[in-house]
Order: structure tokens, then sequence, then C-alpha cells
């Protein structure tokens, strides 16, 4: 039995929202479900299981059209869908009287219902959200049906306010295969006994590395996975990098080099970057024009002005700067010390050169 699984698509959102990329994301989170979807047709899978989160908020009428579009183009597939805490299930949501396509089935209950499907011999097990949280260990001492099929869990959590999960528990279950959502990072077990695959596409500055879905194949003998993968989709990734700056990299040279890199990893790309290193006091790094020009979200710079605070001490021994070098330079200062010693002596000096 071939089988696609996906989960926290959050169809409707618009990541980096004060971005002027924003609406290309929010097309491409659902361009890349749609190629879940023609993917699903493309490998000739049995089944589409959807954990949770298809959905960034309760959707409207017009989203699920959209999305039950997709599904009636892959009729011969069995697809399974539970709700997560984004989409959590409402009595005023119009998933509540929505119809479906004949080969979709959303197991809508808060608690445990199933869908047999006889022809793959497969059950497939699972509850939908009906509150945005679920602090208690709900499926920690599950056990699967003690029927000679393959047995499928569909569940949406892995933190504490989240459905808490047992990951050694679902591999004791007697599940074939449980598959998760919520967890935005993809993860699969050694033994394919369970797996996240994470967001099809991410989703904020945080969620960098691959995403896309898991691609899996169950052995109709045995009911065992023989074989679980994770497929790379998506269509940009948030890349962190660190530069390096010395006392002797200008302002033009740092923007440079960062366009540089830019360049050669893919402006489509979405970048964050820190700088790192010692710097000319007398420099002063100005990332506007490159973040006006690139797909760069946030530049944090940790440099440090490389102030000779042995000379300035010397120089200044009775004034107020020896005074601040001789109270704040310490071996065991905090950063926030360290930056409080900096930018206090970078005032004091420019104080001092207005005045002379």
């Amino acid at each position: 039995m071939k089988f696609i699984h996906t989960a926290d698509v959050h169809w409707g959102m618009n990541p980096d929202n004060d971005k002027p990329w924003s609406r290309d994301r929010a097309r491409a989170i659902k361009d890349t479900f749609a190629e879940i979807v023609r993917q699903a047709k493309a490998r000739d899978v049995d089944c589409l299981f959807i954990a949770g989160d298809l959905f960034h908020r309760q959707p409207l009428l017009r989203d699920l059209k959209e999305v039950n579009y997709l599904f009636s183009t892959i009729p011969g597939i069995r697809v399974v869908i539970i709700a997560g805490n984004h989409d959590r299930v409402r009595p005023s949501s119009a998933l509540m009287s929505f119809a479906w396509c004949p080969n979709v089935t959303f197991l809508m209950d808060e608690n445990l219902t199933s869908v047999y499907f006889e022809d793959l011999n497969t059950e497939v097990t699972g509850f939908s959200y009906h509150t945005a949280e679920i602090t208690e260990s709900r499926l920690n001492n599950i056990k699967a049906p003690d029927t000679p099929r393959i047995h499928i869990l569909l569940a949406h959590g892995g933190d504490a306010a989240h459905l808490p999960l047992d990951k050694s528990a679902l591999a004791r279950s007697g599940f074939t295969y449980a598959a998760l959502g919520h967890i935005h990072r993809p993860e699969l077990a050694p033994d394919y006994s369970y797996a996240w695959p994470g967001s099809p596409e991410p989703l904020d500055k945080t969620e960098t590395g691959p995403h896309g879905m898991i691609v899996g194949d169950i052995s109709f003998g045995t009911r065992q996975v023989t074989s679980l993968e994770f497929v790379p989709l998506a269509r940009v990734q948030y890349i962190p990098l660190v530069v390096h700056v010395t006392p002797s990299t200008t302002d033009r040279e740092l923007r440079d080099r960062i366009a540089e890199e830019i360049h050669r990893r893919g402006p489509d790309n979405i970048y964050r970057f820190r700088i790192r290193g010692m710097r000319d006091p007398d420099i002063t790094f100005d990332f506007e024009p490159l973040m006006q020009r690139m797909q760069v979200i946030e530049v944090i710079d940790e440099s440090e002005p490389q102030y000779d605070f042995s000379r300035l001490f010397a120089e200044h021994p009775g004034d107020m700067i020896g005074f601040y070098i001789r109270a704040l330079q310490r071996e065991d200062a905090s950063p926030v010390e360290k930056k409080a010693l900096y930018y206090g002596i970078d005032a004091l000096l420019r104080t001092t050169d207005e005045r002379s």
C-alpha cells in the first residue's frame, strides 16, 4: 500500500506579512500543496494522509471548494484528514456542512474514530481538535485493534500544549504507521513506525532546512512499512548565515559580501544574517539598502568595536571615559555589559569630539 503523508500545510497563511514577498509565500503554500496532490497521482499512491492544520485558520467556504477541487483530480486515491489546533472543528465551521468528494474522509469527531478501506485492507484511526489545546497525553497507552489489517494512526501533536506524545509508546502501539502532524520539521522514526513530515513550506524564519512530504510503502503481506522517504518540495528555504568582519571591513565591502552570498545560494531564498567579529569603531554598517533589494528578513549585528581600552584609559585616567572603562571592563563581562561598555565609550568619545 503506497501512501503520501503531509501535515501543517497552513492554507491561507501569509508568512512574513510585513515583507514585500509575503504574497509570494502565501501563493507558494497553496502551490506546494497542489504539487503534493499531483505527486499522489504521479506516484500512483493508494492513500493521502493529512495529519492536521491543512488550513491556517477556520476555512472559508471558498477555501474548502479550492482544496476539494484538488482532491477531485485524484478520484482513485483515498484522502483521510484530521483537524489540528489551527483549523480545529467548531460548531459554526463551514466544515460541518461541507460535502467532500467521495474519495475524501474527514475524521471530524473529537474522539477516536476510524475508516476501513476493504480493498486495501487498511483501517485509518484518528480524531480532530475541537479546542485550541490538548494537554492530556491521550495516545500514550493506545493500542491498535487486534485485527489482521494495516492500521494507520493519524494524530496532531508532540508538545506540552498539543497532545504530548511518547515516541517509544507509539512504536510499541501495534499500529503499522503513525502519521503525525504539528511539528514543522521532518522527523522519521528509525524503525518507520511514526513520522512527522513537517510543513510542506517553511512558515517563518525559524523553520530552516528542507521542507516537503513523506512517501511510504507498506507490505500487504507483512503489514509493515517497507520504505519511508522524506521528499523535499518547498519553493524556498529560510537560510541563516554568519558573516565575520574585521577592523578593516568597510560598510560597502560587507554589503557586497552578503549580496554575493545571496546570489550564490539563490536569491529566491530568504536570509537571516548574524554579523560577528571586531570592527573599526568609526565604521557603521547600514543594511537598509540590502534589505530593500533582496529577501533578507533580519540582520543581527553582533560585531564589536575594536577599542584600545588601555590607550584610552591612559589618555583619560581621571574623566568619565576612564571611570566608565574602569567600571565595566572585566574579563567575565556578560554580552550585555560588553555592549554597554562599547556603546557608552562610543557616545562619550563622540561627545568629546563635538566639544573639541
